[in-house]
């Protein structure tokens, strides 16, 4: 790894343990109400003042950056099993049943990516409560983002399909689900890790898109997305210039998954 990469990659650890200890650093509960103190400024009480309902803003920034950083990893999780499973198969398989997947991913690809999330999300309800609209935004982000991924894989898969590795195998009497579990899937491994930082910072982007939007993460609980909502109120914002670092922590974010992903990419 480059220098560069080492700092981003510093950074991004640093972020995921402060998630974890974010309990423990809260000046107080996201949701609870100073009623007497809205849109306040820093203080030694509040480090980044309250919001319009007087809720401390700094533990809801902790608090959701832990959502955002482990929803999108989860989200991404989620994605690649699924384009792992199909891309393998469909590589090893060939014939019709890749034809079907590949037909499948460029039906969904056609599609814009934000605009089929919010088709999905406008046919589920919206008067959820907030866990579960967090686990929504997790599974359709998982479930509707592996595309991209089925074709990458898929066409590794293919490359060792006629390996002599495989022949021997299939010489030897092993089923197909066998073949895939023991000999390609150890094969692209890599290629599996690869996909996942992939998606990673895409996924922070798109909670964030809905949450903007009122379709992903429900208040009262906190993501960098809901936090951001706050900035239509540019009165607002510019009196409380500290309201932005949700937005500066998620271009941080992306921008050090952008440059650790190339070592990712070599090691592929």
């Amino acid at each position: 790894m480059t220098p560069l990469q080492k700092v981003a990659a510093s950074i991004l650890c640093a972020l995921f343990a402060l998630i974890v200890l974010t309990t423990f650093l809260l000046p107080a509960h996201y949701a609870r109400q100073f009623r007497d103190i809205p849109n306040a400024g820093p203080s030694s009480a509040h480090p980044l003042g309250t919001d319009a309902l007087g809720r401390d803003f700094l533990s809801r920034l902790l608090y959701g950056t832990r959502v955002s950083l482990l929803l999108a990893p989860a989200a991404a999780l989620l994605a690649t099993l699924i384009a792992a499973v199909l891309g393998s198969a469909a590589g090893l398989l060939g014939g019709w049943f890749e034809h079907i997947v590949l037909a499948a991913t460029d039906l969904s690809l056609a599609l814009p990516w934000l605009f089929l999330l919010l088709l999905v999300r406008a046919m589920l309800p919206l008067d959820v409560p907030p866990l579960v609209s967090v686990v929504i935004a997790f599974l359709m982000m998982g479930l509707l983002g592996w595309q991209a991924s089925v074709r990458v894989i898929c066409a590794a898969a293919r490359g060792v399909r006629d390996s002599d590795f495989l022949l021997l195998a299939r010489s030897s009497g092993c089923r197909p689900a066998r073949l895939l579990v023991r000999h390609v899937a150890p094969n692209l491994r890599l290629l599996f890790y690869a996909q996942f930082f992939i998606s990673i910072p895409l996924f922070i982007l798109t909670e964030a898109n809905l949450s903007i939007l009122g379709l992903g993460v429900m208040e009262p609980t906190p993501s960098w997305g809901n936090l951001m909502r706050g900035f239509e109120d540019f009165s607002t914002l510019s009196a409380n210039p500290w309201r932005l670092t949700p937005l500066i922590l998620l271009v941080i974010v992306v921008m050090c998954f952008q440059l650790v992903l190339p070592s990712q990419e070599v090691a592929q």
